[in-house]
């Protein structure tokens, strides 16, 4: 594998893995061991990420095409096994929405379910049961769709912000258009349930964990990657 492409939802995700990599446009370049890289994130849920892969995608030229498209970021642990700000490899993604199921090239790795909302505990459970997954996420399975629909390899790799208990506001009521949340209304929603101020304050410091974890283990996770 010579060259990706990665694709987050935030910038958040990406910024400890990008931080000296070189900006170009909406576009982060630099290089992941061995293996040069393009980074993007455009906000969250499906069609922001779908955004941030064509992003990606148009770097591509003949002489520097992509062998892989990844999906990077924040997941929700849908199993006591798996605790923030831990960071793993997918092997597959399922779409709960349509029952699509992508192989990764991860033979060794964890089973990932994508919804288009925040999973609550008792959505969390049944998802495990259902699929045998151990993390849910919002973004995945629209970055395996698009790598499907070009004909690229599809990576994935997740680190944990929230537990299987852990009761989140659906954030999707929050999401502007371009997938971006609209955080003084969310702070003025969770102001007035303090159920979620513990869970948030949680959240955000396992956020910026799961980000630097992930800038450690995808460098050692890369398929012929050397550092």
């Amino acid at each position: 594998m010579n060259r990706i492409g990665i694709v987050a939802a935030l910038p958040s995700e990406l910024r400890p893995l990008t931080r000296e990599w070189t900006r170009h446009g909406s576009t982060f370049q630099g290089r992941i061991g061995s293996i040069d890289a393009v980074a993007a994130s455009a906000g969250m849920g499906a069609k922001a990420v779908t955004r941030a892969c064509h992003l990606v995608l148009a770097a591509t030229t003949p002489d520097a095409p992509f062998d892989a498209l990844a999906s990077i970021g924040y997941a929700g642990s849908a199993s006591c096994g798996l605790r923030a700000p831990e960071a793993v490899a997918i092997r597959e993604v399922i779409d709960a929405r349509t029952g699509e199921r992508f192989s990764t090239e991860q033979v060794d790795g964890q089973r990932l379910v994508t919804l288009d909302h925040v999973a609550s505990p008792e959505e969390k459970r049944r998802l495990a049961e259902t699929y045998q997954a151990v993390l849910v996420d919002m973004e995945a399975a629209a970055v395996a769709r698009v790598a499907r629909t070009v004909g690229l390899s599809f990576l994935c790799f997740k680190a944990v912000t929230d537990g299987p208990n852990d009761t989140l506001p659906d954030f999707n009521r929050f999401l502007r258009d371009d997938g971006r949340l609209r955080m003084i209304a969310l702070v003025l929603y969770a102001l007035l349930h303090p159920r979620y101020w513990a869970p948030l304050r949680e959240l955000g410091q396992n956020s910026r964990a799961a980000a630097l974890e992930l800038a450690n283990f995808i460098p050692r996770s890369l398929p012929g990657s050397v550092i």
